[in-house]
């Protein structure tokens, strides 16, 4: 199985100056653990994740002024749609992250998380302990 089979299409790109308030209800709204942070002053991709809001809020920043672009991870793992999903999982065990932002021609397409790459191998698991039980 594929990255592109598992990968989430929704895609939230947000700015650099967004607040951390803004960036945690965007991702609320749209169901999503991640956001892709754009930053066109330096035409650079980073993500922020409901960790880097958890983060900031557990030293006591406040969330108004806070800024995404100060909380996002810039040295990023991209995958493609073509990896594997054991790639992906290789990268994100070795990475100790749980989020890939998916590039296809240098362009973010989709994000795969390690509850899509569950939800994809569970069922894969079951039929085969099924088969063999």
């Amino acid at each position: 199985m594929l990255v592109r089979d598992a990968m989430s299409t929704v895609v939230l790109t947000i700015g650099p100056t967004h607040t951390l308030r803004q960036a945690a209800r965007l991702m609320s709204a749209r169901h999503v653990g991640a956001a892709v942070v754009l930053d066109p002053d330096t035409c650079g991709l980073g993500i922020l994740t409901e960790r880097d809001v958890l983060n900031s809020l557990a030293l006591g920043q406040c969330p108004d002024t806070e800024t995404a672009g100060t909380h996002t991870t810039t040295e990023v793992v991209f995958a493609t749609p073509a990896w594997s999903l054991e790639e992906a999982a290789d990268a994100m065990a070795h990475g100790g992250f749980r989020h890939l932002v998916v590039l296809d021609r240098n362009e973010p397409t989709g994000i795969v998380s390690v509850r899509d790459i569950i939800r994809c191998w569970a069922p894969v698991r079951r039929a085969a302990a099924q088969l063999t039980g």
